[in-house]
């Protein structure tokens, strides 16, 4: 069957979501309507799903003829194609040494296929082990054998061999990418008969994300099979095979570089043309190896105005069309710049933009890595977007094309992880003197190998705005090679190397994790020349009720513990919110909130797994983040940070008699050193002068100047300092924190604050571990 979709093929896809799908039957079923509709019948009978796990609304509507029939490639769309999702015959069998590639002689059932063996979509709901291989078997009609045939799969975990007609067409490996065969001299005019074999041993070394044989916290329900779409498509002798697309938002300019695959002798031309919103906006013809098209004043693309231009490709021979694909663009220039304070931001355009948006695990219910529908994928993006997120990163796996189709139409930006492996390093994070993890050659270049096929079947989406080759130290390994790689492999996107991993000096951005409310070492020297972001944060979690969570007889859990009720739970999120506008405030450039959904074990998310229970209204979180988008930046400080500058400061280690903390104490006796006083070895402190004696009481002098406001203090203690502005108490603070904190000042301090000098006293102690202490003022 061939599903032709309405409005010219428009990868754009007038017709929400992305343009709806005619089936088109071949001849002979258009004679026997009701053959057709008989077998389809007897069809469902084979199917349905299985399992007593919660389910999200779209699964019920799910049935073996429509499952996933919409076009899977928006970005190079062709008319003549063959949807080939459905059932499919499946088996699962031992393996065996030497390997039997020998075709089962039974099947023991019916799978749906894009949905994997182990979901409940796909009507089997069975684990696959390390020790079997799964074969699938279904027949395709070809009517008219006129052009290349070239038969695709989106995705299949992990390694798979193709047959057509028993001869064999190829294999591949690697779980999360499109590849595809030239299968023109297997299949025949009339039936044809595809099988396929898999194995999936989620062992190390493999890429597989946060796939485990033995589910539980943090880690998933394996994937194993197909578990995207499957389709045959119709290619003439000479062909476009991929497109590169660039763009430039200060040029206007749309850069194309065509592959192209067929007779070697051949050497067409390219003719490119744009639109915007139907009007032509310019066409050039050129060379396969590139092609520029000049846009007059372009319209740009972004999260708040995600403008896209349609693109005709056409290969021209002797000045015939051999072939024509539709795309689409949008103009756009990722980039970096340095505020007036010196740190690094994300721009867009040219224009400065704060990055927020969620950690995407991409997990369902009922189909684990696969949406049940369309429909229930783009549910995800657009509660986000009404939430008033910018960005999304889409953790350690990759998602059908349509789903970075849908990002690009409504304005969404992604951070794109590599899909990780194991073994792991220690994880050393931002501490010096990182580790990689020893991984041989072969498991390397598979790594790159499966790196490099998601950057280039990605990397024409104008969504994408960053690379994550790393989460933590997941796999972590020749760091500097593959950070400088990803660079040079794509300098059209920043490189943000390792999420929260073992920090090394290569990329464009440092990321810290911190739960279960954000911090980051803004003040630290060594990060002064990367874009500094909190990859991860919050994880707050909430059981909302046992009919919405995937195992309620489990222990269900989220960072910091469960909350009591749900306005705890928001509270926690303001909270978060609040440190996230002081960390921006003093350099920080984006962050990234665990999660967007429960998934299994982990009740962190933004929505109940069945997205039937938004925890956090959309619309209050849009009030909350507008408020951290707003905020700006922290003035030059009265008093800087010990990392900044080097402040002078008198200090003394026995206790001083008297008012020591007033103006007019006589402190000349006292020592001399420099603020951040500390033990070698506490925690990110930046220490100028030892101090290594149960208590330390200390002196220094500040310039106030009214006119800017009040003051706020920026504290980094260990542990339970008490703070003096002018001889009057301006905080008491308890415990130990290993990172800068903004507190208000008293307002009796803040009263006692006049034009010019005033003086700054501070008493801090210790009673174990590490010590450190150091006092900023800053303008709020």
């Amino acid at each position: 069957m061939t599903f032709i979709a309405y409005g010219a093929f428009s990868p754009l896809g007038r017709i929400p979501p992305f343009g709806k799908i005619l089936m088109k039957p071949p001849v002979r079923f258009a004679a026997s309507l009701l053959a057709f509709l008989l077998a389809s019948c007897l069809a469902w009978a084979d199917w349905k799903p299985v399992g007593d796990k919660i389910k999200t609304r779209w699964a019920q509507k799910v049935t073996p003829d429509n499952a996933w029939r919409e076009y899977p490639r928006p970005q190079m769309v062709r008319e003549d194609w063959q949807n080939l999702n459905g059932l499919w015959d499946y088996t699962v069998r031992q393996r065996s040494v030497p390997e039997n590639n020998t075709a089962p002689e039974t099947w023991v059932g019916k799978i749906l296929v894009p949905y994997c063996i182990e979901s409940s979509l796909s009507g089997v709901g069975r684990i696959l082990q390390p020790n079997e291989e799964l074969w699938y078997q279904r027949t395709f009609d070809v009517s008219k054998k006129n052009s290349r045939k070239l038969l695709h799969f989106e995705a299949v975990d992990y390694q798979c061999e193709v047959w057509i007609n028993g001869q064999r067409v190829g294999t591949h490996k690697g779980g999360n990418t499109p590849f595809s065969f030239d299968v023109t001299k297997a299949v025949t005019e009339g039936e044809n008969t595809v099988r396929l074999k898999v194995i999936d041993e989620t062992a190390d070394y493999q890429l597989r994300g946060k796939q485990v044989r033995r589910p539980g916290g943090i880690y998933y329900t394996r994937v194993s099979g197909i578990w995207q779409t499957v389709w045959l498509e119709s290619v003439p002798r000479t062909y476009v095979k991929s497109l590169r697309i660039n763009s430039d938002a200060t040029k206007g300019t749309i850069d194309v570089k065509t592959e192209i695959d067929g007779d070697a002798d051949m050497v067409p031309s390219v003719k490119i043309s744009a639109s915007f919103e139907g009007r032509e906006v310019g066409s050039v013809t050129g060379s396969v190896k590139g092609t520029r098209l000049t846009v007059k004043a372009p319209q740009l693309w972004s999260p708040d105005k995600p403008n896209l231009y349609d693109l005709k490709v056409e290969l021209i021979l002797r000045g015939q069309t051999i072939d024509v694909v539709e795309s689409y663009v949008g103009i756009r220039s990722v980039g970096k710049h340095l505020d007036a304070n010196g740190n690094w931001r994300f721009t867009l355009n040219g224009k400065e933009i704060f990055h927020l948006g969620p950690l995407d695990q991409g997990w369902f219910p009922d189909g684990l890595l696969t949406p049940a529908s369309d429909e229930a994928m783009v549910f995800d993006i657009d509660y986000l977007k009404a939430a008033g997120f910018n960005c999304i990163r889409n953790h350690i796996k990759v998602r059908p094309r349509r789903y970075y189709a849908y990002c690009d139409r409504v304005g969404m930006m992604i951070w794109q992880d590599q899909v990780s492996g194991t073994p792991h390093p220690k994880w050393t994070r931002l501490q010096p003197n990182p580790k990689d993890k020893d991984w041989p050659d072969e498991a390397h270049e598979q790594f790159m190998y499966e790196l490099k096929e998601m950057i280039d079947y990605l990397y024409n989406a104008p969504s994408i705005v960053s690379w994550v080759p790393f989460n933590e130290a997941w796999g972590q390994h020749r760091t500097l090679e593959v950070g400088k790689w990803t660079v040079a492999y794509d300098p059209s996107r920043l490189v943000n190397v390792a999420s929260g991993g073992n920090f090394w000096p290569v990329g464009d951005v440092v990321d810290h994790h911190s739960y279960p409310h954000p911090h980051f070492p803004v003040y630290d020297s060594r990060f002064k020349d990367y874009l500094k972001v909190v990859g991860e944060f919050g994880g707050h979690g909430f059981v909302v009720d046992k009919k919405h969570v995937w195992n309620p007889g489990a222990k269900n859990w989220g960072y910091g513990g469960l909350p009591k009720s749900k306005e705890e739970l928001l509270g926690r999120y303001r909270e978060s919110i609040q440190r996230m506008i002081r960390l921006k405030q003093a350099g920080l450039a984006g962050g990234i909130y665990t999660q967007t959904t429960d998934v299994e074990a982990e009740v962190n998310g933004l929505m109940t797994y069945d997205r039937e229970v938004q925890k956090f209204p959309a619309e209050e979180l849009r009030r909350l983040h507008e408020k951290l988008y707003a905020a700006k930046l922290l003035g030059k400080p009265a008093l800087p940070v010990a990392a900044q500058n080097k402040v002078p400061v008198r200090y003394t280690t026995t206790e001083p008699v008297g008012d020591w903390m007033k103006p007019g104490f006589d402190d000349h006796k006292w020592k001399q050193g420099a603020a951040g006083l500390g033990a070698p070895g506490t925690p990110n402190a930046n220490i100028k002068t030892i101090w290594n004696t149960p208590r330390v009481w200390i002196r220094t002098s500040f310039d106030y100047d009214p006119i800017k406001g009040k003051l706020l203090l920026n504290v980094f203690w260990d542990e339970n300092p008490t703070i003096y502005v002018n001889g009057v108490v301006a905080a008491k603070l308890d415990g130990y924190t290993a990172h800068y904190e903004l507190r208000k000042i008293s307002d009796a301090a803040q009263a006692s604050l006049k034009k010019g000098k005033n003086t700054l006293a501070i008493h801090c102690q210790n009673t174990l571990g590490g010590q450190y202490v150091d006092v900023s003022l800053v303008y709020e």
